[in-house]
């Protein structure tokens, strides 16, 4: 078994590498890219080889199918998503889709067929790291997008149905992507952690309860632009000034509620950025999660409350728009069970449960079909870094896991 959990790593670590980034020298690739598309050409050979038969569907995320013991049952659906963040690791997504890869070639190496199928997913878009709205593709799936958003650009200006059009896809029917309840019998996400709990508590895998409900917003902070040298501080409408207070309270915010909340700015955007004046306009992310939707929403009321309060303070106006709402979504209590047991049948302990801070494409899945998570653990917690890693033996654990699994369930 050893080798599988190593070629997964192997084959996580290939796609890090030119020809598979638009980046040189660090990785980065988005979803309808041209590294993209290279990307989910080799992955679906990787797939061939281990005995499935792949597509695309109408949302470009790539789906191999291993058929059942009847052709055309619903299937039990194993994947996560081929997109990464900026400067991103190798690992975050690619690490279990390669692990369904896997686990389908040890089924076809024995000539075993299972009373359902299986289909290993490769979602296209999980970060949003080209367009302002992650996870497209598993909400189509999930029947949660009628059309895609309009006026919604990436980086260069191309938007979101143009992406598609360039890439052969047909934006107006993007709900053909969405899949039927009664084709799929569950989804599991095999994950690196990203995070430290499974290492502190000395573990290798654990088992995800359920994943932590999350806001994302863009704030504009509007002032006035003026002459550097030659506008007193006390008559001056800077919203740089402003937004460096208000991101202060946003830090102090996501501290005030414990470890199952956070509040993050990563991004921000000056107007007109230049040494000799004054920020006239300043636009920064905030991201915002906790383990409820109740206790997400207070903070983001508190964090709204705080900088609207800093605005009208220093005579500035502020938006806020919202680009992510997404519920707090539960694992089926049944996959949790079925996982803890495969956990505890290799390792020889009882599996660790965890909450996940971080958002996954299982939490649009959620609204299709049961899904559970699988967390491998992140050495130094790192993740969404350049650094970010497994252990090849980790790594072999989740594989023989997620077979264990497998041949228990029961659809």
């Amino acid at each position: 078994m050893t080798a599988h959990g190593a070629r997964a790593v192997e084959r996580c670590r290939i796609l890090a590498d030119v020809p598979f980034s638009e980046t040189p020298g660090s990785l980065f690739r988005f979803w309808l890219g041209p590294a993209y598309q290279r990307t989910l050409t080799q992955v679906a050979q990787w797939m061939e080889e281990a005995g499935l038969t792949t597509r695309l569907d109408a949302a470009g995320s790539l789906i191999g199918r291993y058929e059942g013991l009847t052709p055309g049952a619903p299937a039990l659906m194993i994947g996560s998503h081929l997109d990464t963040v900026r400067n991103g690791g190798a690992f975050d997504g690619n690490l279990g889709v390669m692990l369904g890869i896997e686990l389908v070639s040890v089924l076809n190496e024995e000539g075993t067929r299972l009373p359902f199928a299986i289909e290993v997913m490769g979602f296209g878009d999980e970060e949003g790291s080209r367009f302002a709205a992650p996870m497209i593709c598993s909400r189509a799936m999930a029947g949660l997008i009628e059309s895609i958003p309009e006026n919604m650009t990436d980086a260069s200006g191309i938007t979101m149905a143009d992406a598609m059009i360039r890439y052969g896809l047909d934006p107006a029917r993007l709900t053909d992507a969405g899949r039927r309840p009664d084709e799929l019998v569950a989804y599991i996400e095999p994950h690196i952690e990203q995070g430290p709990a499974i290492e502190s508590a000395d573990g290798e895998i654990g088992v995800v309860t359920a994943i932590a409900a999350q806001t994302r917003q863009r704030v504009t902070v509007t002032g006035q632009s003026d002459h550097a040298g030659t506008t007193p501080m006390t008559m001056r409408q800077d919203a740089l000034a402003a937004a460096a207070e208000m991101i202060l309270a946003v830090e102090r915010n996501g501290a005030s509620g414990g470890a199952t909340q956070v509040a993050t700015v990563g991004q921000i955007d000056v107007t007109p950025n230049t040494s000799n004046v004054i920020p006239g306009e300043v636009r920064f992310s905030l991201d915002m999660r906790a383990e409820t939707n109740e206790a997400r929403d207070a903070m983001a009321d508190a964090i709204r409350t705080d900088l609207r309060a800093i605005a009208a303070r220093r005579g500035l106006g502020i938006t806020f728009d919202t680009s992510q709402h997404l519920p707090a979504a539960a694992c089926a209590p049944e996959l949790v069970e079925g996982l803890a047991r495969a956990v505890t049948s290799v390792t020889g302990r009882p599996a660790q449960r965890l909450l996940s801070g971080a958002g996954h494409d299982a939490m649009a899945m959620v609204d299709l079909c049961p899904m559970g998570m699988l967390f491998i653990r992140s050495p130094g917690g790192l993740s969404h870094h350049p650094d970010e890693t497994v252990r090849v033996g980790d790594v072999d654990l989740a594989h023989r896991a997620l077979l264990a699994f497998v041949k228990e369930f029961q659809s």
